[in-house]
């Protein structure tokens, strides 16, 4: 993940064989300018075929899944990613977040951790 999504600075407590179901990776993560840390919990891993995290950075809290689906005689791959936020605020120092700047939020990651992969993998057939 490291390779390909820039927001992801470091690892900071690395699993040797993450990720497996209820594994815990810590990371150190780039949210806009802003440095915090990311926790990914595994809760589900498909070689393959699927990764399901529950993470949780600042005070967001979300679950994402990774999918990937052959194209039929395409020689292609289909990649999804579905993040869900299981809260509709996000407190904060002095305020919070409503659902609608939640969800703002979570769109961003997921057009942010798509793009960042297609340029990777159309850099590295």
């Amino acid at each position: 993940m490291i390779r390909w999504d820039e927001h992801r600075l470091a690892l900071e407590d690395p699993a040797p064989d993450f990720p497996q179901p209820d594994q815990v990776a810590r990371w150190r993560y780039k949210l806009g300018s802003v440095p915090v840390d990311r926790r990914d919990r595994t809760m589900e891993v498909i070689p393959g075929s699927r990764l399901r995290l529950a993470i949780d950075f600042g005070s967001f809290r979300a679950e994402e899944t990774y999918t990937l689906v052959d194209e039929d005689g395409d020689q292609k791959t289909r990649l999804a990613l579905k993040l869900v936020s299981d809260k509709n605020s996000v407190p904060l120092v002095g305020g919070a977040l409503d659902r609608f700047d939640v969800r703002r939020l979570a769109s961003e990651l997921v057009d942010g951790n798509l793009r960042a992969l297609q340029k990777w993998c159309e850099n590295h057939p």
